[in-house]
């Protein structure tokens, strides 16, 4: 410390332009020195009680997060954030085409979940998928170079926005609801195979009322299947808000004969001790749980929904000035002395910096090449021929 003002001091005497040298360095000095020792290590924060459905108790209303935990969950839910408005930009400019939904103002509902279950379990959803891509591990720059349909984006360029994939995560499903069967499949493959693992099933509010999620939920429950089924109630089904499209919102409780949970879908810690606390009763041995998930999307129900034909543009800004996920959890961070505003400041400039070299990555990478058109259709089968727009085009498909 005696050396470090001795510098100052000397500083201060050689000028001006040194002086505001050394208080830059200072300031750093003081952040730098806050990281490691002013700040706190954890956090108790108490947390909104879930609607239960057939339970007689549920989430826990305290959670504990700690200092390393709620910077990872602001940069991440950052990352999202960033990278959705990236993608409204460059669909702007028609360098994405195609369908487009965008995950900006739900991304608690995504990070909640990841950071509660085990990389091992199973994440299946519909088409509002990159959030859900991101946190289950995919690069920033490889979902935008998925969107734009470049050889280095996740799926080879050829999925686009809906069809996404990666280990234990099934996509991206465009057909309403298609993925919820699908996601029953994967929770009998786990109990079939004796594994302790969970398949967490998600669909909006929007294909809630589908009669093949209610077989799904008959057969689940007949089954005792390890899946979380988890209704992302956005409050807008495309243009068409919940009230009228359903004679009864209360979502947590459609399963009925299943036990349900409603979760404010705006706190990532509502999110994170509701998901834990579905993932095991499942792994009990009970069979499957219901969790409504209230959230809201900012954009509009995809790239070609203005967003404010069927709701005001006040009631977006309301949303975003009282309930935004990573300004909630930026404030509870900061008043809890967990992390200054300079230091989330720094998150928010390198997250930027990471988003526009992912950009930059997703606008030069070559297109695949048309002889790759017929792969990947099998996995780990020898190669056959696929045929082409007619009789005489042949591609050759490998694994």
């Amino acid at each position: 410390m005696r050396k470090m003002l001795l510098a100052a001091l000397s500083r201060v005497l050689q000028g001006p332009a040194a002086a505001a040298a050394a208080g830059r360095t200072a300031s750093r000095v003081v952040v730098a020195s806050r990281n490691y020792a002013d700040f706190a290590s954890e956090a108790t924060f108490e947390i909104k009680k879930c609607d239960l459905h057939r339970l007689e108790e549920g989430p826990s209303t305290t959670a504990v997060m700690t200092r390393e935990e709620g910077l990872h969950y602001y940069k991440t839910m950052q990352t999202i954030r960033r990278m959705e408005l990236k993608s409204d930009q460059l669909y702007k400019q028609k360098i994405i085409r195609g369908f487009c939904h965008l995950y900006d103002g739900q991304e608690a509902c995504c990070v909640g979940l990841e950071v509660a279950i085990k990389p091992t379990d199973h994440v299946i959803t519909a088409y509002r998928a990159h959030g859900f891509t991101y946190a289950r591990g995919v690069p920033v720059r490889e979902i935008l170079a998925e969107l734009t349909g470049r050889k280095g984006g996740c799926v080879k360029g050829k999925g686009g926005s809906m069809h996404m994939y990666t280990k234990n995560f099934y996509g991206g499903n465009g057909i309403v609801g298609a993925q919820v069967p699908l996601g029953a499949g994967i929770a009998l493959a786990c109990k079939y195979f004796g594994k302790n693992e969970v398949c967490f099933t998600l669909y909006g509010d929007g294909a809630a009322n589908q009669g093949q999620i209610f077989e799904t939920y008959n057969m689940a429950a007949l089954w005792k299947l390890p899946c979380v089924f988890i209704c992302e109630n956005n409050r807008y089904g495309m243009g068409t808000s919940v009230e009228r499209a359903a004679a009864s919102t209360d979502y947590y409780k459609r399963g009925d004969f299943i036990p349900g949970l409603r979760v404010d879908g705006m706190d990532i810690l509502c999110v994170r001790e509701a998901t834990k606390f579905a993932a095991d009763y499942c792994r009990s041995g009970k069979g499957p749980i219901l969790m409504e998930l209230q959230t809201y999307r900012y954009h509009g129900h995809s790239m070609s929904d203005p967003g404010i034909s069927y709701r005001t543009r006040e009631e977006i800004q309301e949303v975003r000035s009282k309930s935004d996920p990573i300004t909630l959890l930026k404030d509870r961070m900061v008043n809890n002395n967990l992390a200054s505003i300079e230091e989330l400041k720094e998150i928010d400039v390198a997250v930027r910096k990471e988003i526009e070299e992912a950009a930059q990555f997703a606008t030069t990478d070559p297109e695949p090449p048309l002889e790759e058109l017929g792969n990947h259709i099998y996995f780990n089968e020898p190669p056959f021929e696929v045929r082409g727009p007619n009789q005489w085009i042949r591609y050759k498909s490998v694994s």
